[in-house]
């Protein structure tokens, strides 16, 4: 048995164990589909690194196929255009992650989640490395896949690389969130980018009672998976799955670019909440649901949202007697919609994500807490 298939093997196990692969069939494309074909090198993280820089890891280098058969990410560009092979041989760089290898565990849960069944037509946004359009043709026939990637340069790898692993899924260039540019009746769609709200023309192109599974993430990087079943053309609704899943921003929904930031003086005010709530999972989640043109950073009590659109920002810090304050500037009150939004969260229980729900009607997107009648945020579409 060769290294790789060994590595394989005891990758598919642990998952098996796990209680990630329950299903056989997906168990099988794990053990069929050789990963290496798709990350013949990638970026690893320089521990520490703040800003975070990367260094490449290659084929003829120590520990590159271990890596590839661990259950991690593995980053294969920075910055929409640097990849791995275009840097020299033990130096690194800094840079944003803009295309990766989503780790395995999580590649495969969604496509268990997707709940497709033999025969049915599934479109994929995002092929990325192309080992998620493999699986998904190992499964289901390359007949009844297409993949769709926004980079060109991206994609020829891709491509090269599914056909190199023996399947011949259709794959297109171009803009995923436009959906297939052929139109369409499919009967799943799964997303390996996340959006700020689900694509118009996505709502048309899986049919009636068809399922669409996306990554529903915004500028201050919450994230949440949420599993939609069509009620109608442009029309459905879903809920929100457990556990923690997060991928890239499309490129056309990611954050416009900032200046240096510069904290100006505002108005000043007691906080009701406290700050360190919106750097939890789920509150972070209520925070991005409530301010969604705002950027989240800092950490505890202390906090900072900037809109830059408007030039808005609020700040929080400990007060010198017990509680919080907040300083609030421009014509957004950031803290005042995170704050009243989190309330309502905290009166429900303060529930996780798998107790939200999304309702898609014409013209609007909701995303509400336990039921449809309860408190709830329109998604910026």
């Amino acid at each position: 048995m060769s290294a790789s298939t060994s590595l394989r093997a005891a990758l598919t196990g642990a998952l098996t164990e796990n209680g990630t692969l329950t299903d056989p069939r997906w168990r099988s494309a794990a053990e069929a589909v050789p990963r290496e074909l798709f990350a013949g090198s990638y970026f690893e993280r320089v521990p520490g690194s703040v800003p975070a820089r990367y260094r490449p890891v290659r084929q003829d280098d120590d520990g590159w196929l271990r890596g590839v058969y661990t259950d991690q990410t593995l980053i294969t560009q920075l910055d929409g255009r640097t990849r791995p092979d275009d840097v020299e041989a033990g130096t690194d760089i800094e840079g944003s992650p803009s295309s990766s290898s989503t780790l395995p565990s999580l590649v495969l849960r969604m496509w268990q989640q997707l709940g497709v069944r033999p025969g049915q037509r599934v479109l994929e946004i995002g092929t990325g490395t192309g080992y998620s359009a493999a699986l998904g043709a190992h499964r289901l026939g390359d007949g009844n896949l297409t993949s769709i990637e926004y980079d060109p340069v991206i994609g020829s790898a891709a491509e090269s690389a599914i056909r190199a692993a023996g399947y011949a899924p259709r794959l297109v260039i171009g803009d995923g969130l436009r959906g297939d540019p052929d139109g369409g009746a499919y009967d799943r769609l799964i997303s390996t980018c996340s959006v700020r709200y689900i694509p118009v023309p996505w709502l048309h192109q899986v049919k009636r009672g068809g399922k669409i599974l996306v990554p529903l993430s915004g500028w201050s990087d919450a994230s949440g998976p949420a599993l939609l079943t069509m009620t109608g053309p442009g029309t459905a609704t879903g809920r929100f799955l457990p556990g923690r899943t997060s991928f890239l921003l499309a490129r056309t929904h990611d954050r416009p670019h900032r200046p240096p930031l510069a904290l100006l003086p505002g108005a000043e005010r007691p906080s009701l909440i406290d700050p360190g709530i919106i750097g939890t999972w789920t509150g972070s989640w209520v925070a991005q649901l409530a301010a969604p043109s705002a950027e989240r950073m800092g950490a505890g009590s202390e906090q900072i949202l900037w809109d830059v659109s408007t030039g808005s920002q609020s700040r929080t810090t400990s007060g010198p007697g017990g509680g919080w304050t907040v300083v609030q500037r421009g014509p957004v009150r950031l803290w005042d919609q995170v704050e009243t939004a989190v309330r309502s969260w905290q009166a429900a229980g303060e529930p996780h994500q798998k107790n939200f729900g999304i309702t898609i009607t014409a013209g609007r997107q909701r995303v509400w807490i336990g039921a449809e009648d309860g408190p709830g945020w329109d998604l910026p579409i």
